[in-house]
């Protein structure tokens, strides 16, 4: 009787495995998604988590005035600091700027000329050719997306396709929507775009060719289109760091060079 019951155990696994091997290979997608606000949260959470960066590539500036591309070399301390070394063919130094949330400072080498001063509007278009905000440009050249006064509102809507998600919020205060098209499953904003009442564009951010770099995705890629300004910036980064311990930032002034008070 023994003997008999381990045959027919056998004989039934056996019987499973022999179905198991003969059934079609079906594929099972697992189906993945996130609640917009949890979302927003983490990708939130991934900026703060960068305090500093440095990195260099290549910059193309274009304008109703100018169309440049030159190399160049930024570091960053949040919310602090900015430095930016500017570099023309063959490695030349053009100039190098120092800009913070209260003032600024910009040595153009070539003329041995210093330009310094208070923070303020405008300022950005005369010092670097595009009119910017430094917290705009903070997060541009960071490759990063301030989602700050987003943690406690819900998007006006959202749509998922695939896996990539779309959330709207509408300023209705200042007639424009934000959109912002964020890949969950890699928590990657690869999109933010302003449209006006009329669903014009008014500033189309593109980010790509992302870099895991301590679990954070950073895009090496960076495209600011400001259509309503008729101004673009393309960064391009070679290679990129965050969170190395960098000293207070400053510019190495010859004794020599002219000084403008702006």
């Amino acid at each position: 009787m023994r003997n008999n019951f381990i045959l027919k155990l056998m004989l039934i696994v056996f019987g499973f495995i022999y179905l198991e091997g003969c059934a079609p290979s079906i594929p099972v997608k697992m189906e993945r998604t996130i609640a917009p606000d949890r979302l927003i949260k983490r990708i939130e959470a991934n900026r703060r988590k960068i305090k500093n960066l440095t990195a260099s590539g290549t910059i193309s500036v274009k304008t109703s005035e100018l169309d440049t591309k030159s190399s160049f070399q930024v570091e960053i301390k949040k919310p602090d600091s900015i430095r930016v070394e500017f570099y023309g063919p063959f490695g030349i130094d053009l100039a190098h700027a120092l800009l913070t949330q209260n003032n600024f400072t910009f040595y153009d080498i070539i003329n041995n000329t210093v330009y310094s001063g208070k923070q303020r509007p405008g300022v950005m278009k005369e010092i670097l050719k595009v009119d910017i905000s430094y917290d705009d440009l903070m997060d541009l050249v960071s490759g990063a997306v301030n989602l700050t006064d987003k943690l406690r509102s819900e998007p006006d809507s959202f749509e998922t396709r695939d896996e990539l998600m779309k959330l709207m919020y509408i300023d209705s205060v200042n007639n424009i929507t934000n959109s912002y098209f964020i890949q969950f499953d890699k928590l990657e904003v690869r999109q933010a775009l302003r449209t006006n009442s009329k669903g014009k564009n008014l500033i189309d951010t593109k980010f790509s060719n992302f870099r895991m770099i301590d679990e954070i995705p950073v895009p090496s890629e960076i495209v600011y289109d400001d259509q309503a300004n008729s101004q673009k910036i393309k960064v391009e980064y070679k290679k990129i760091e965050i969170n190395n311990e960098i000293g207070k930032l400053k510019l190495d002034i010859p004794s020599d060079a002219k000084i403008i008070v702006w």
